[in-house]
């Protein structure tokens, strides 16, 4: 069974950068597109930044030019680096595996999500 672990998050100031990671669990697994979303308390989940299989990346308005999704030398690990973090950032991140080679059909395995939290 295909897990994805997720690492990083914690708290940080307004204006700080946090780094997090997402790793399929066991090697062999083709490269799919995936993605980070975020839920904030009483909001609904939202789509953040994906990549597909060949690296194109895509973002939500409210986090470009401060977010990117990347992926690691094994295409099955992907960091999404955030910088210049806001209050308004504050949420549980979670990491995605999509069905596919891009991002259209949504995501198939979650990650266990990590909260990140922005004080001002």
């Amino acid at each position: 069974q295909l897990r994805l672990v997720e690492s990083g998050g914690g708290l940080v100031q307004a204006g700080g950068s946090l780094r997090l990671s997402c790793a399929v669990s066991e090697s062999g697994y083709s490269i799919r597109a995936m993605a980070y979303y975020r839920q904030a308390p009483g909001k609904e989940r939202e789509l953040v930044a994906s990549i597909t299989s060949g690296g194109i990346t895509n973002y939500a308005d409210s986090v470009k030019g401060r977010f990117t999704i990347s992926r690691g030398n094994d295409k099955n690990t992907v960091y999404l680096q955030m910088n210049s973090l806001k209050p308004e950032d504050t949420a549980v991140y979670y990491c995605a595996r999509g069905y596919g080679q891009s991002w259209h059909m949504g995501a198939q395995y979650w990650g266990q999500g990590t909260q990140v939290t922005v004080s001002s």
